[in-house]
């Protein structure tokens, strides 16, 4: 399977969540049936990947996990995994067990910060199993302040990777996505820092939590932030994201079948500003979010409206 067939973008689907009241039961009462459902919809829906997150899972992760792994495993075999917990031994115990994808596409642990104390334990467990990692921009003092700061966590912490036997293409670097209503600017650092990555790191892959882009917003407003957010950082070579499945637009936008929209947002990026009145109410929308993301006009749950 070769990446960015046709200019389209990989989807990990975020929804076999803990934070899921559904979800979060069936873990806690290991009852396969939601999970299983969960993890069929996600494929029909053309998921690449299927995140399991479990959250901290501080008590019983190490036998959380491997359970759901072979729990998910058992209706969809032919999937990548995307191994989703800040628990090192519910990976390590889910790694041991866990079957090769029968599309051949390696599992990804997600993920391993920039911190010695968890990259020095966890990369060693990327290596034995063979596994992908999730680098996440996430260093000693929390959230990077600027694209700079980004690029100075990536070469740490894929030096080390590196150093240990793992070449860049089995990295999926995360500079992490904050929300545009409280950290605008955080938005357009990151597709700065995505413009530096082949230069930092070639070869490397690179993926974000999506829907962080609209945490905060309106309801209504998270779809058309989230899809718009993806074509931009898709134009700076973001490769993946991880992404809402319920969302059918965000899903036929990344696997190329809305080109207008990508058009439109990348004419946008490029100087381009479209005749607002040549544009249809759905495409204004497009228009005014970019805007937005951009920093050109401020924003407020109304936005849209203005």
């Amino acid at each position: 399977m070769s990446f960015k067939e046709g200019g389209c973008m990989l989807l990990i689907g975020e929804s076999l969540n803990v934070i899921s009241t559904k979800i979060g039961r069936a873990f806690k009462e290991r009852d396969p049936k939601p999970i299983q459902e969960e993890a069929l919809f996600q494929k029909e829906k053309g998921m690449d990947f299927i995140d399991i997150n479990l959250g901290p899972a501080k008590k019983e992760g190490h036998e959380l996990m491997p359970w759901v792994v072979q729990t998910v495993q058992e209706v969809v075999p032919d999937l990548p995994l995307a191994l989703d917990t800040s628990n090192i031994n519910a990976i390590e115990a889910a790694l041991k067990i866990i079957k090769p994808s029968e599309n051949g596409v390696p599992h990804i642990i997600n993920s391993i910060m920039v911190r010695p104390e968890r990259y020095e334990k966890m990369v060693p467990i990327a290596v034995e199993h063979n596994a992908d990692f999730v680098a996440l921009m996430w260093g000693p003092e929390g959230l990077p302040r600027d694209e700079n700061e980004r690029a100075a966590l990536c070469v740490e912490l894929l030096y080390f990777a590196n150093e240990a036997g793992i070449p860049n293409e089995k990295i999926w670097v995360d500079g992490i996505v904050t929300p545009v209503n409280i950290q605008q600017p955080q938005a357009i650092s990151l597709m700065e820092f995505q413009k530096m990555l082949q230069d930092i790191a070639p070869g490397a892959k690179s993926t974000c939590g999506l829907s962080n882009i609209s945490n905060g917003p309106p309801e209504h407003l998270r779809p058309i932030l989230n899809q718009t957010y993806m074509v931009m950082l898709e134009k700076c070579g973001m490769e993946s994201v991880i992404s809402d499945p319920r969302d059918d637009q965000l899903t036929a936008i990344a696997k190329g079948q809305r080109q207008d929209i990508v058009d439109l947002i990348y004419g946008m990026m490029d100087g381009n500003d479209p005749d607002p009145a040549s544009l249809s109410k759905e495409m204004l929308d497009y228009k005014k979010t970019v805007d937005v993301i951009l920093g050109k006009t401020l924003f407020s749950d109304s936005y849209l409206e203005i």
